[in-house]
Protein backbone atom coordinates (compact mmCIF):
# COMPACT_ATOMS: atom_id res chain seq x y z
CA UNK A 1 0.00 0.00 0.00
CA UNK A 2 1.21 3.26 -1.20
CA UNK A 3 2.11 6.06 1.88
CA UNK A 4 0.22 8.53 1.59
CA UNK A 5 2.38 11.87 1.24
CA UNK A 6 2.79 13.68 4.34
CA UNK A 7 1.67 17.44 4.17
CA UNK A 8 2.75 20.67 5.96
CA UNK A 9 -0.45 23.16 6.25
CA UNK A 10 0.45 26.55 7.70
CA UNK A 11 -2.09 28.28 9.43
CA UNK A 12 -1.95 31.92 7.03
CA UNK A 13 -2.37 35.13 8.99
CA UNK A 14 -4.17 34.27 12.47
CA UNK A 15 -6.52 37.72 11.97
CA UNK A 16 -7.56 36.70 8.59
CA UNK A 17 -9.81 33.98 7.16
CA UNK A 18 -6.62 31.31 7.02
CA UNK A 19 -7.68 29.57 10.16
CA UNK A 20 -10.85 29.22 9.21
CA UNK A 21 -10.87 28.14 5.52
CA UNK A 22 -7.98 25.10 7.32
CA UNK A 23 -10.79 23.79 10.16
CA UNK A 24 -13.34 23.45 7.03
CA UNK A 25 -10.99 21.77 4.69
CA UNK A 26 -9.57 19.43 7.35
CA UNK A 27 -12.83 18.56 8.17
CA UNK A 28 -13.42 17.00 4.80
CA UNK A 29 -12.52 13.12 5.17
CA UNK A 30 -11.76 13.70 1.33
CA UNK A 31 -8.51 15.23 2.50
CA UNK A 32 -7.35 12.37 4.85
CA UNK A 33 -7.93 9.71 2.13
CA UNK A 34 -5.35 11.56 -0.58
CA UNK A 35 -2.70 12.56 2.54
CA UNK A 36 -1.48 12.81 6.18
CA UNK A 37 -2.64 16.62 6.64
CA UNK A 38 0.12 18.56 9.43
CA UNK A 39 -1.22 21.66 10.50
CA UNK A 40 1.34 24.33 11.78
CA UNK A 41 -0.13 27.26 13.92
CA UNK A 42 -1.44 28.18 16.88
CA UNK A 43 -4.10 25.89 18.76
CA UNK A 44 -5.48 28.50 20.42
CA UNK A 45 -6.61 30.36 17.47
CA UNK A 46 -8.03 27.47 15.61
CA UNK A 47 -10.22 27.09 18.95
CA UNK A 48 -11.43 30.41 17.86
CA UNK A 49 -12.07 29.38 13.92
CA UNK A 50 -14.12 26.30 15.23
CA UNK A 51 -16.36 28.54 17.14
CA UNK A 52 -16.65 31.06 14.36
CA UNK A 53 -16.85 28.25 11.29
CA UNK A 54 -19.23 25.61 13.65
CA UNK A 55 -16.51 22.61 12.65
CA UNK A 56 -15.97 20.09 14.91
CA UNK A 57 -12.60 18.35 15.35
CA UNK A 58 -9.89 17.38 18.00
CA UNK A 59 -6.75 19.09 18.32
CA UNK A 60 -3.32 16.95 18.52
CA UNK A 61 -0.52 18.68 19.40
CA UNK A 62 2.01 17.05 18.28
CA UNK A 63 6.14 18.27 18.46
CA UNK A 64 7.05 16.23 15.41
CA UNK A 65 5.45 15.04 12.19
CA UNK A 66 5.96 11.67 12.70
CA UNK A 67 3.69 11.34 16.43
CA UNK A 68 0.70 12.59 14.08
CA UNK A 69 -2.28 10.16 14.05
CA UNK A 70 -3.56 11.27 10.56
CA UNK A 71 -6.97 10.20 10.65
CA UNK A 72 -10.20 12.36 10.10
CA UNK A 73 -11.80 13.75 13.29
CA UNK A 74 -8.56 15.28 14.58
CA UNK A 75 -6.32 17.70 13.41
CA UNK A 76 -2.21 17.14 14.11
CA UNK A 77 -0.65 20.35 15.28
CA UNK A 78 2.76 21.55 15.52
CA UNK A 79 1.06 24.30 18.11
CA UNK A 80 3.98 27.25 17.89
CA UNK A 81 1.53 29.45 20.62
CA UNK A 82 2.68 32.38 19.27
CA UNK A 83 -0.31 34.18 19.16
CA UNK A 84 -2.17 36.04 22.14
CA UNK A 85 -5.61 35.36 21.30
CA UNK A 86 -6.93 38.12 24.08
CA UNK A 87 -5.42 40.58 21.83
CA UNK A 88 -5.58 39.49 18.58
CA UNK A 89 -8.38 41.09 16.54
CA UNK A 90 -10.35 39.26 13.57
CA UNK A 91 -9.99 41.14 10.07
CA UNK A 92 -7.33 43.70 10.97
CA UNK A 93 -3.48 44.85 10.35
CA UNK A 94 -1.39 43.30 13.52
CA UNK A 95 2.27 43.01 13.67
CA UNK A 96 1.64 39.99 16.09
CA UNK A 97 -0.27 38.23 13.15
CA UNK A 98 2.42 38.82 10.76
CA UNK A 99 5.08 37.77 13.02
CA UNK A 100 3.30 34.32 13.41
CA UNK A 101 2.22 33.79 10.09
CA UNK A 102 6.09 34.33 8.99
CA UNK A 103 6.97 31.95 11.87
CA UNK A 104 4.48 29.24 10.47
CA UNK A 105 6.63 29.11 6.94
CA UNK A 106 9.77 28.80 8.42
CA UNK A 107 8.68 26.42 10.58
CA UNK A 108 7.37 24.54 7.64
CA UNK A 109 10.43 25.40 5.62
CA UNK A 110 12.27 23.62 8.75
CA UNK A 111 10.27 20.11 8.58
CA UNK A 112 10.24 20.38 4.76
CA UNK A 113 14.08 20.59 4.37
CA UNK A 114 14.80 17.47 6.98
CA UNK A 115 12.88 15.66 5.13
CA UNK A 116 10.02 15.13 8.18
CA UNK A 117 6.81 16.49 5.44
CA UNK A 118 6.83 15.91 1.58
CA UNK A 119 5.27 18.98 0.64
CA UNK A 120 3.59 22.57 2.01
CA UNK A 121 0.48 23.80 1.55
CA UNK A 122 0.25 27.59 2.66
CA UNK A 123 -3.05 29.17 3.46
CA UNK A 124 -3.31 33.35 2.85
CA UNK A 125 -0.91 35.57 4.88
CA UNK A 126 -1.03 39.79 4.67
CA UNK A 127 1.99 41.98 3.38
CA UNK A 128 1.04 45.28 5.56
CA UNK A 129 1.04 43.21 8.57
CA UNK A 130 4.57 41.75 7.52
CA UNK A 131 5.33 44.78 7.27
CA UNK A 132 4.47 45.80 10.73
CA UNK A 133 5.84 42.87 11.92
CA UNK A 134 9.28 44.11 10.52
CA UNK A 135 9.77 41.39 8.17
CA UNK A 136 11.17 42.59 4.93
CA UNK A 137 9.08 40.11 2.80
CA UNK A 138 6.44 40.82 -0.04
CA UNK A 139 5.14 37.55 -0.10
CA UNK A 140 5.39 33.83 0.23
CA UNK A 141 7.48 33.18 -2.76
CA UNK A 142 9.94 35.62 -1.69
CA UNK A 143 9.93 34.06 1.50
CA UNK A 144 10.73 30.59 0.85
CA UNK A 145 13.09 31.36 -1.93
CA UNK A 146 15.04 33.22 0.45
CA UNK A 147 14.62 30.86 3.15
CA UNK A 148 15.73 27.58 0.92
CA UNK A 149 18.55 29.76 -0.66
CA UNK A 150 16.86 29.39 -4.07
CA UNK A 151 16.84 32.81 -6.23
CA UNK A 152 14.29 33.49 -8.27
CA UNK A 153 11.73 30.53 -7.93
CA UNK A 154 9.28 29.83 -10.36
CA UNK A 155 5.66 30.67 -10.21
CA UNK A 156 3.07 28.37 -11.91
CA UNK A 157 -0.77 28.56 -11.34
CA UNK A 158 -2.41 25.15 -12.02
CA UNK A 159 -6.74 24.93 -12.32
CA UNK A 160 -8.51 21.95 -13.49
CA UNK A 161 -5.46 20.53 -15.55
CA UNK A 162 -4.25 24.23 -16.87
CA UNK A 163 -0.70 25.10 -15.75
CA UNK A 164 0.39 28.53 -16.56
CA UNK A 165 3.98 29.94 -15.68
CA UNK A 166 4.69 33.85 -15.61
CA UNK A 167 8.09 35.54 -16.75
CA UNK A 168 7.33 38.76 -14.79
CA UNK A 169 5.09 38.81 -11.71
CA UNK A 170 5.11 41.86 -8.81
CA UNK A 171 6.49 44.65 -11.07
CA UNK A 172 4.69 47.45 -12.88
CA UNK A 173 3.38 46.73 -16.40
CA UNK A 174 5.95 49.27 -17.94
CA UNK A 175 9.17 46.98 -16.37
CA UNK A 176 7.61 43.67 -17.11
CA UNK A 177 7.84 44.80 -20.82
CA UNK A 178 11.24 45.89 -20.66
CA UNK A 179 12.18 42.41 -18.74
CA UNK A 180 11.35 40.38 -21.92
CA UNK A 181 14.62 39.80 -23.45
CA UNK A 182 15.70 37.12 -25.37
CA UNK A 183 17.88 35.90 -22.07
CA UNK A 184 15.69 35.86 -19.95
CA UNK A 185 12.56 33.83 -21.97
CA UNK A 186 15.13 31.54 -23.31
CA UNK A 187 15.97 30.71 -18.86
CA UNK A 188 12.21 30.43 -18.42
CA UNK A 189 11.99 27.75 -20.88
CA UNK A 190 14.87 25.87 -19.91
CA UNK A 191 13.42 26.07 -15.75
CA UNK A 192 10.01 25.50 -17.05
CA UNK A 193 10.67 23.00 -18.76
CA UNK A 194 12.38 21.48 -15.40
CA UNK A 195 9.66 21.89 -13.47
CA UNK A 196 7.39 20.27 -15.33
CA UNK A 197 9.07 16.99 -15.04
CA UNK A 198 9.57 17.54 -11.26
CA UNK A 199 6.04 17.47 -11.31
CA UNK A 200 5.75 14.39 -13.42
CA UNK A 201 4.93 15.61 -17.09
CA UNK A 202 7.91 13.43 -19.17
CA UNK A 203 8.29 15.66 -22.46
CA UNK A 204 6.39 18.98 -21.58
CA UNK A 205 5.18 20.92 -24.47
CA UNK A 206 5.68 24.88 -23.27
CA UNK A 207 3.74 27.38 -25.09
CA UNK A 208 5.23 30.86 -24.91
CA UNK A 209 2.67 33.91 -25.21
CA UNK A 210 3.04 36.69 -26.94
CA UNK A 211 3.16 40.53 -25.69
CA UNK A 212 1.39 42.31 -28.47
CA UNK A 213 -1.87 41.89 -29.95
CA UNK A 214 -1.55 39.26 -32.24
CA UNK A 215 1.70 38.41 -30.97
CA UNK A 216 2.55 41.74 -32.44
CA UNK A 217 1.38 40.95 -36.51
CA UNK A 218 5.24 40.27 -37.46
CA UNK A 219 6.44 43.98 -36.08
CA UNK A 220 3.14 45.86 -36.88
CA UNK A 221 2.30 46.15 -33.36
CA UNK A 222 5.80 46.24 -31.99
CA UNK A 223 8.18 44.01 -31.80
CA UNK A 224 9.29 42.40 -28.73
CA UNK A 225 8.15 39.28 -30.35
CA UNK A 226 10.43 39.45 -33.52
CA UNK A 227 13.32 41.10 -31.31
CA UNK A 228 13.96 39.06 -28.19
CA UNK A 229 10.91 36.15 -27.95
CA UNK A 230 11.23 34.03 -31.57
CA UNK A 231 14.78 33.65 -31.39
CA UNK A 232 14.71 32.58 -27.40
CA UNK A 233 12.23 29.86 -28.65
CA UNK A 234 14.60 28.89 -31.83
CA UNK A 235 17.40 28.72 -29.74
CA UNK A 236 15.35 26.73 -27.24
CA UNK A 237 14.42 24.51 -29.96
CA UNK A 238 17.69 23.42 -31.45
CA UNK A 239 18.63 22.95 -27.48
CA UNK A 240 15.59 20.03 -27.50
CA UNK A 241 13.20 21.79 -25.47
CA UNK A 242 9.52 22.00 -27.25
CA UNK A 243 8.80 25.23 -26.67
CA UNK A 244 6.70 27.30 -29.35
CA UNK A 245 4.96 30.44 -30.21
CA UNK A 246 4.80 33.36 -29.66
CA UNK A 247 1.31 32.65 -29.02
CA UNK A 248 -1.37 35.48 -28.95
CA UNK A 249 -2.51 35.64 -25.83
CA UNK A 250 -6.15 35.88 -26.45
CA UNK A 251 -6.37 32.40 -27.34
CA UNK A 252 -3.14 30.19 -25.93
CA UNK A 253 -4.27 29.93 -22.88
CA UNK A 254 -7.99 28.12 -24.35
CA UNK A 255 -5.87 25.83 -26.35
CA UNK A 256 -3.55 24.45 -23.17
CA UNK A 257 -6.96 24.33 -21.48
CA UNK A 258 -7.76 21.90 -24.28
CA UNK A 259 -4.97 19.84 -23.94
CA UNK A 260 -2.62 21.38 -26.97
CA UNK A 261 -0.09 22.35 -24.39
CA UNK A 262 1.22 20.98 -20.58
CA UNK A 263 1.11 24.74 -20.11
CA UNK A 264 2.13 28.04 -20.65
CA UNK A 265 4.71 30.82 -20.38
CA UNK A 266 2.51 34.15 -19.63
CA UNK A 267 4.65 37.37 -19.75
CA UNK A 268 3.59 39.54 -17.07
CA UNK A 269 1.22 39.05 -13.97
CA UNK A 270 -2.45 40.05 -15.12
CA UNK A 271 -2.30 37.83 -18.61
CA UNK A 272 -2.11 34.54 -16.93
CA UNK A 273 -3.63 36.00 -13.72
CA UNK A 274 -7.50 36.89 -15.57
CA UNK A 275 -6.91 33.84 -17.68
CA UNK A 276 -6.80 31.40 -14.64
CA UNK A 277 -9.17 32.71 -12.57
CA UNK A 278 -11.62 33.59 -15.28
CA UNK A 279 -11.46 29.55 -16.28
CA UNK A 280 -11.86 28.38 -12.11
CA UNK A 281 -11.48 31.17 -9.60
CA UNK A 282 -11.50 29.30 -6.48
CA UNK A 283 -9.46 25.68 -7.52
CA UNK A 284 -6.72 28.85 -8.67
CA UNK A 285 -3.79 26.74 -7.28
CA UNK A 286 -0.36 28.20 -7.13
CA UNK A 287 2.64 26.47 -6.80
CA UNK A 288 6.50 27.46 -6.48
CA UNK A 289 8.28 25.20 -8.10
CA UNK A 290 12.51 25.37 -8.15
CA UNK A 291 12.56 24.86 -4.50
CA UNK A 292 14.36 22.27 -2.79
CA UNK A 293 10.48 21.09 -1.69
CA UNK A 294 6.90 21.21 -3.42
CA UNK A 295 4.82 24.27 -2.19
CA UNK A 296 1.60 24.72 -3.22
CA UNK A 297 -0.86 27.30 -2.21
CA UNK A 298 -4.33 29.14 -2.31
CA UNK A 299 -4.32 32.10 -4.64
CA UNK A 300 -6.38 34.34 -3.11
CA UNK A 301 -6.12 36.88 -0.11
CA UNK A 302 -6.75 37.14 3.90
CA UNK A 303 -10.15 38.59 3.19
CA UNK A 304 -9.72 40.62 6.42
CA UNK A 305 -13.40 42.24 5.53
CA UNK A 306 -15.03 38.38 6.23
CA UNK A 307 -12.81 37.18 8.81
CA UNK A 308 -14.19 35.24 12.14
CA UNK A 309 -17.79 35.35 10.28
CA UNK A 310 -17.52 31.95 8.97
CA UNK A 311 -18.52 32.57 5.37
CA UNK A 312 -15.36 31.91 3.60
CA UNK A 313 -15.15 29.23 1.34
CA UNK A 314 -12.58 26.49 1.73
CA UNK A 315 -12.45 25.48 -2.03
CA UNK A 316 -9.14 26.75 -2.47
CA UNK A 317 -7.40 25.29 0.89
CA UNK A 318 -8.91 22.15 -0.26
CA UNK A 319 -8.01 22.23 -3.80
CA UNK A 320 -4.42 23.56 -2.27
CA UNK A 321 -3.83 20.51 -0.59
CA UNK A 322 -4.44 18.05 -3.02
CA UNK A 323 -2.22 19.45 -5.36
CA UNK A 324 0.25 18.93 -3.22
CA UNK A 325 -0.61 15.85 -2.36
CA UNK A 326 -1.20 14.90 -5.83
CA UNK A 327 2.55 16.02 -7.57
CA UNK A 328 4.76 15.17 -3.92
CA UNK A 329 5.59 11.61 -5.18
CA UNK A 330 6.83 12.33 -8.38
CA UNK A 331 8.52 15.31 -7.06
CA UNK A 332 10.55 13.32 -4.55
CA UNK A 333 11.06 10.64 -7.57
CA UNK A 334 12.43 13.45 -9.81
CA UNK A 335 14.70 15.00 -7.31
Amino acid sequence: MTTRPLIGITMGDPASIGPEIVAKALSNPEIYALCRPLLIGDGQVMVRAFASTGVRLALNPVARPAEGQYVHGTIDLVDLRNVDVATLEWGKVQAQAGRASFEYIQRSIDLAMAGEIDAVATSPINKEALKAAQIDFIGHTEIFGALTGSPDPLTMFETRGLRIFFLTRHVSLAQACRMVTRERVLDYIRRCTEALQQLGVERPRLAVAGLNPHGGEHGLFGDEEVREIEPAIAQARAEGYDASGPHPADSVFWHASRGRFDAVLSLYHDQGHIAAKMYDFERTISITAGLPFLRASVDHGTAFDIAGTGQASAVSMEEAIRVAAKYAAAFRRRR
